[in-house]
């Protein structure tokens, strides 16, 4: 094949969603027969923040030429290169491993060590007893786990161009162990994937991170980091088949592999988020990563999350700072014996708006939890469910948590919406139509 186009063309014999790719090399003319169901859809009027100055469509407008089919890393990579920023269509079909040989044949992380570097060793040389608690790790052993961690990181990362539709075939897509990286681009769709399992094969160890130390880890699933215009939509979020809670403990801390599921910073800005789902994950979602990101931030991080459904998280669902957030019609669950901290973080400057979402929680759980002030904020929360019975979140909070007061009103009034459901039909019509797998057509 030639040397840009080192990825698989394809005919598709299109059924709508389920469409059947049959990996065939051929001219980049034969690509010319791609259907005009979920490959081209652009996003609808009005849905969210995406929809606003101007449309989100991704690349609904591919030629034949930049329409691809790709089942690996390598050939991600190059259909991405070989358009550049001409509106494609790149369709995933079967299972893409991040951390794969150029043949897509998944590779340990022993695959990445660089200068001696081992888990074992670093353990030795960093163990609190011998190394203190006063100092973050230095020398030869931190040396090799920069050295083993930078280049998995060539391999982890994969930057999304601009006019982008990025999507799955089929109900069972997925990208394992891949960070994509939707950095400085516009106008970028994704849907229709499974993400799983980013993991870190080199976290760092801080003494000094907390009272007790911590494991830091790198890579989300997805970033969108000052990018406008995306619509993220029909995915499925989540560790894969390793959860932290099933991880060793070193130093007294688990040895934590994984940062957020999917995170929006640094600038970004019109960005709708539909009918996912993120779960059994701890840090989940950011909204903007700094208190002292107010210069690129201030403004921007305009982003929408509707029927998503967020099941076992941890804490960030999404922690929010200065953006003008709307969140509305989303299902929050909390399992029996599940680790939860919180649900929304109300962070600098933020101006969320939390509406017509349902919680489901066990008996016992603390409402006023739901909501978390870090910083001075004010906030709208209105008709909210809490196991089907309306629940002023504000007011549950303020009682709970009286050192940690939040005022009620955001400032502004969302009308980027579509339609709105009523809370009470939200978990049985969310739970049956987010994720992957699941998009109309599919």
């Amino acid at each position: 094949m030639p040397a840009r186009m080192r990825h698989v063309r394809a005919i598709a014999v299109v059924m709508g969603c389920a469409s059947l790719a049959l990996a065939v090399s051929l001219p980049a003319q034969a690509a010319s027969h791609h259907g005009r169901g979920i490959d081209r859809a652009v996003l609808p009027s009005g849905d969210g923040w995406a929809a606003s100055e101007g449309s989100t469509t991704g690349g609904a407008a591919a030629t034949p030429d930049h329409v691809y089919t790709v089942s690996n890393r390598a050939e991600l990579i190059a259909a991405f290169e070989d358009a550049g920023d001409a509106p494609k269509i790149v369709r995933i079909a079967g299972t893409v491993h991040g951390n794969s040989d150029a043949a897509g044949t998944p590779i340990g992380c022993e695959a990445y060590q660089q200068d001696g570097y081992t888990l074992e060793k670093y353990l030795a040389a960093y163990d609190p007893a011998v190394w203190g608690t006063e100092e973050v790790p230095s020398g030869p052993l931190e040396d090799a786990r920069v050295a083993s961690a930078k280049l998995q990181a060539a391999a982890v990362n994969v930057n999304v161009p601009s006019n982008t539709t990025l999507v799955g075939v089929g109900k069972d897509a997925t990208i394992i162990g891949a960070s994509l990286q939707v950095k400085n681009v516009s106008n970028v769709i994704v849907r229709n994937i499974s993400f799983e399992d980013t993991y870190d094969c080199f976290p760092q160890w801080d003494p000094t991170d907390g009272d007790k130390g911590a494991w830091n880890s790198e890579y989300d699933n997805l970033v969108v980091y000052g990018s406008s215009h995306v619509w993220v939509d029909h995915n499925t979020f989540s560790d894969g088949d390793r959860p932290d809670a099933d991880q060793p403990s070193y130093f007294g801390q688990i040895y934590q592999q994984h940062d957020g599921l999917f995170d929006i910073v640094r600038g970004a800005d019109l960005v709708t988020v539909s009918w996912n789902v993120l779960k059994d994950h701890d840090k989940t979602m950011l909204i903007g990563n700094s208190d002292g990101a107010g210069a690129s931030d201030r403004g921007r991080l305009r982003v929408t999350l509707h029927h998503n459904l967020f099941k076992d998280v941890k804490e960030r669902a999404p922690r929010v700072r200065f953006g003008q957030v709307d969140s509305y019609n989303n299902h929050f669950v909390a399992t029996e014996g599940a680790a939860y901290g919180y649900t929304y973080g109300i962070g600098a400057e933020s101006e969320l708006v939390a509406e017509h979402n349902a919680f489901t929680v066990p008996a016992g759980f603390d409402k006023a939890t739901i909501l978390k002030k870090w910083s001075e904020s004010s906030l709208t929360a209105e008709d909210n469910y809490v196991n089907g019975r309306k629940t002023d979140l504000i007011a549950v909070h303020n009682a709970g948590v009286p050192a940690e007061q939040l005022t009620e009103g955001a400032g502004w009034t969302p009308t980027l919406r579509t339609k709105t459901d009523s809370p009470r039909a939200v978990p049985g019509l969310v739970d049956h139509k987010a994720g992957a797998g699941k998009a109309p057509g599919c």
